[in-house]
């Protein structure tokens, strides 16, 4: 039922009709959405910088919209910086880099698109190896 939505995380999901608890309970969601996340942000930001962050000031938004609108429509600025990740390489390009591609068309201000970390692939490799229960050699790892 829920096929056209790509939303890979939690979602908070209200029905409406216009009575007074229908409307109580969308604020009560629209409540629940915000503080869930705000707490994925934060856990975001603690697993990339823990303890060691950088030293400037950070400010978390949770902003509801599609991702590629929510950031441009955020950095409207044209002295701000825009930094996307620039998608997947091999087979996955196609069906990545939707984001990135609209931001770089739409977005007022100059765009930092970061290729994806070498890193990514091979542990992507060996995540299918494992979940395929092919035998792993650790030495291909290193090099």
């Amino acid at each position: 039922m829920s096929g056209y939505d790509t939303c890979t995380s939690g979602r908070v999901v209200v029905g409406v009709s216009g009575s007074l608890g229908s409307v109580t309970a969308l604020c009560r969601a629209a409540a629940e959405w915000q503080q869930t996340a705000r707490e994925r942000l934060l856990d975001v930001l603690d697993q990339v910088f823990g303890d060691a962050r950088p030293d400037l000031v950070l400010h978390g938004m949770v902003v509801r919209a599609t991702p590629g609108l929510a950031l441009v429509e955020t950095a409207d600025r044209e002295d701000d910086i825009l930094v996307v990740g620039a998608g997947r390489r091999g087979w996955h390009r196609p069906f990545s880099g939707r984001v990135t591609r609209y931001c770089l068309t739409h977005a007022h201000c100059p765009v930092l698109a970061v290729p994806p970390s070498p890193l990514e692939d091979t542990l992507a490799s060996a995540h299918r190896r494992n979940s395929w229960h092919l035998p792993l050699d650790v030495r291909q790892l290193s090099s």
